[in-house]
């Protein structure tokens, strides 16, 4: 029994010191101002703005950029895109825009570039938008052009009324709150020296600070170098306000569309009090404890001050209730399952071998883009869980392009939604969007392996380009061959 205890604890501390670090690092100023954006993008945005361009009566040229801008407001993984895939294209989206949307929502949404640009690097975050982007459009034009006599038939079971339905414009107190959210994550996230240097600095005289980051980094070891990132005396707070912040809004927040109640207070008091806390600078020093007044704090604090006002003087109570009851809804549907991968995460890097990363995809090769793809397929993780695994294989070895060929095809498919998308369009058409994914991905990571290696940017660029033109060709090809159909 010992023995097996031995065993199984370092597994087991190192789930929980992977969840302790990043409950501290990347929650607070990355993914809560997150949730509240996609709760006021559901809550507050007309469905028909984001609908109403996919039509299959739409110009090409809007309808496909339409479908990628709309996937990029949804926060959603492969299961949860679905049923919105469903409803989109049995509302009269054509196939092509439909699989664009489908494919780019989960791929390079802008919670999951965000949160790749802060746990991997700009430059992945950078190449996982536009490869998306260019093949997210290329998949769907591939697919409306293989499937068009289908489609065209479809067209006729439609309801011909999504495609002509006018919108209502948006509130601008909603595209205010919006905005401020987005400046309050670019300001919480940005790594400029504006925004993380200390302006003021305060020294409190708390003696035993150091030794308590001593014992922190003896239960949490910090070594930048395996991707270790500690737990700091900080850290250990807002893990606690964290907790709090749970306590309150289940209380304050489950129950929102029947009106607010003292919870609800507490439960937004607590939530800016642990924003403003994590955009200081805290440091242990012998003396004591240091904590700087960054920009970043400043610019935090601001932008809160701004959604308050907004809050209480743009948006009506009715508005406020459904705005906070759809954050509460994404945070309670994702946060759950991130605190269990993350784990998981944990537990399997200290079973892992970096030779084994090393050997199937420690080069930009096909088999290592393929072995990438066949991992992100296979081994699905709901969404932003595919980001700290693809920060714990890059520690271990994983070259750059597998990596994201990882990051493309994780997001995209798992074997549920397979079936269900199978059950919408049809297995074959299914299975050949599939195919299409895993190909893409390959493709997508071999293109960013090379420019990681050394190609210049501008091959890679004119790769790409003409990649565009052919399938402008075929579209055009695609347009002309295919049949017209009355009364739509």
């Amino acid at each position: 029994m010992e023995a097996l205890l031995s065993a199984v604890w370092p597994v087991i501390h190192g789930g929980l010191g992977n969840l302790a670090a990043y409950l501290a690092a990347h929650v607070l100023l990355c993914l809560l101002p997150a949730f509240f954006i996609a709760g006021a993008m559901a809550a507050l945005i007309p469905t028909d703005i984001v609908t109403r361009f996919l039509g299959r009566n739409s110009s090409k040229t809007v309808s496909y950029p339409a479908a990628a801008a709309a996937g990029s407001l949804l926060a959603v993984c492969s299961c949860t895109i679905v049923p919105l895939f469903a409803g989109i294209y049995k509302k009269g989206a054509g196939l092509g825009p439909a699989i664009t949307f489908l494919f780019f929502a989960p791929a390079a949404n802008i919670l999951a570039l965000v949160y790749t640009g802060s746990i991997i690097g700009v430059d992945l975050a950078a190449a996982r938008l536009i490869l998306s982007l260019v093949f997210g459009i290329g998949i769907g034009l591939i697919m409306a052009l293989v499937f068009r006599a289908d489609d065209a038939a479809h067209e006729q079971e439609a309801d011909s009324l999504f495609a002509h339905h006018a919108g209502v414009g948006m509130a601008r107190g909603a595209v205010a709150l919006l905005f401020v959210w987005v400046v309050l994550l670019l300001t919480g996230t940005l790594k400029l020296e504006l925004l993380t240097g200390s302006y003021v600095q305060i020294d409190l005289p708390l003696l035993a600070a150091s030794s308590w980051q001593d014992t922190l980094n003896q239960l949490v070891p910090f070594d930048a170098a395996k991707g270790e990132e500690g737990v700091s005396i900080q850290g250990v707070a807002l893990i606690a306000l964290l907790a709090a912040i749970g306590w309150a809004a289940w209380r304050g927040l489950e129950n929102i569309q029947d009106g607010a109640n003292r919870w609800t207070g507490v439960s937004l008091a607590l939530i800016a009090m642990t924003l403003m806390l994590a955009a200081l600078a805290v440091q242990a020093t012998p003396a004591g404890l240091r904590i700087g007044l960054t920009g970043k704090f400043f610019g935090v604090t601001a932008a809160l001050a701004a959604l308050y006002w907004i809050v209480r003087t743009r948006l009506s109570p009715e508005a406020v209730g459904d705005w906070l009851w759809e954050s509460w809804r994404f945070a309670k549907q994702i946060f759950p399952l991130l605190v269990i991968g993350v784990f998981v995460v944990g537990m399997i890097r200290v079973l892992i071998r970096p030779e084994w990363i090393e050997m199937l995809a420690g080069a930009n090769t096909v088999l290592g883009n393929l072995a990438g793809v066949t991992f992100g397929v296979f081994m699905y993780f709901p969404t932003l869980v595919e980001v700290p695994i693809a920060r714990m294989f890059l520690d271990l070895g994983m070259h750059r392009g597998p990596l994201l060929a990882y990051l493309m095809s994780d997001p995209e498919l798992s074997l549920q939604s397979i079936l269900i998308i199978s059950a919408i369009i049809g297995r074959k058409k299914a299975w050949t969007y599939v195919g299409l994914v895993a190909l893409f991905s390959a493709s997508a990571g071999m293109t960013y392996g090379a420019w990681v290696d050394g190609t210049s940017l501008w091959t890679l660029a004119l790769g790409l380009a003409g990649f565009v033109v052919v399938l402008a060709m075929l579209l055009y090809v695609a347009g002309r061959s295919t049949p017209s159909v009355k009364g739509v």
